[in-house]
């Protein structure tokens, strides 16, 4: 594999210990065992994983540290892990498991000065700031809490640059209404936030294959995440953990 290509990022979402999979952040679907999951990405020699629980994110659930932990110690790829996280002491936790990043995405609304905080005790290259964004019921994108199912009114432009400056290590934008439909990437989004951005943008929400990857970095993204790509195959959806590395290094 040619380690100068960009990073491509197996997404997977978990509730209540199962990985799932969700359509615009709706009806998540049973996928299999996230261990399992891991242990084919390794053979897979996957760039990196992010794992998000929506259960700790949207219902308050607590983090499943012990789950977490047996995850870090199948791994052989760096891991990032996002949801629930809501103190510092959660986060050093996650860290000291021997996960090398966390993504922060709705306590951002409440604390962002935890961003800042983490990024200088653990370096801004271990903290992903989480963005998603959704269309109102006016057809404009705004930023979009999933925790609370509302938008805020700040700028998109204005808020993914707060971040930066508050010590983001990387951005990850994830657009909803994208989300598990293969439609492709919001690229006009990708486009703006890049050209105001210093550090890495990963898109996510939306790809399907190859030709979304290359239209979102010649937009200006750093790296592509998915979801459904990998945890599905073919057009009816069977549940298949892949990683087809062929098509990854035609980037």
């Amino acid at each position: 594999m040619n380690n100068l290509r960009p990073r491509i990022i197996p997404t997977l979402l978990m509730e209540n210990n199962r990985l799932v999979k969700t359509v615009k952040f709706k009806n998540p679907n049973y996928i299999g065992d996230p261990i399992n999951a891991v242990k084919i990405f390794n053979d897979k020699e996957v760039d990196e994983l992010i794992f998000l629980d929506i259960g700790c994110s949207k219902k308050h659930t607590s983090i499943n540290y012990s789950l977490l932990d047996k995850i870090a110690s199948q791994s052989f790829m760096p891991l990032c892990y996002g949801g629930g996280i809501k103190s510092f002491e959660e986060a050093s936790k996650i860290f000291e498991l021997g996960f090398e990043k966390i993504s922060l995405n709705s306590i951002l609304f409440e604390k962002p000065n935890l961003l800042t905080e983490l990024s200088q005790s653990y370096g801004s290259q271990s903290i992903v700031a989480s963005v998603d964004v959704k269309k109102n019921l006016f057809s404009k994108l705004k930023v979009y809490d999933g925790s609370k199912n509302n938008s805020i009114n700040e700028k998109i432009v204005d808020y993914v640059k707060n971040l930066e400056n508050l010590g983001a290590g990387e951005l990850l934008i994830n657009s909803v209404d994208l989300e598990g439909t293969y439609k492709g990437y919001n690229i006009s989004l990708i486009n703006e936030l890049s050209n105001i951005l210093t550090i890495p943008l990963i898109a996510l929400g939306g790809a399907s294959s190859t030709e979304d990857f290359k239209k979102a970095l010649q937009a200006g993204a750093s790296a592509c995440a998915a979801g459904s790509l990998f945890v599905y195959y073919g057009a009816n959806k069977a549940v298949l953990i892949n990683y087809p590395t062929d098509f990854i290094d035609e980037l």
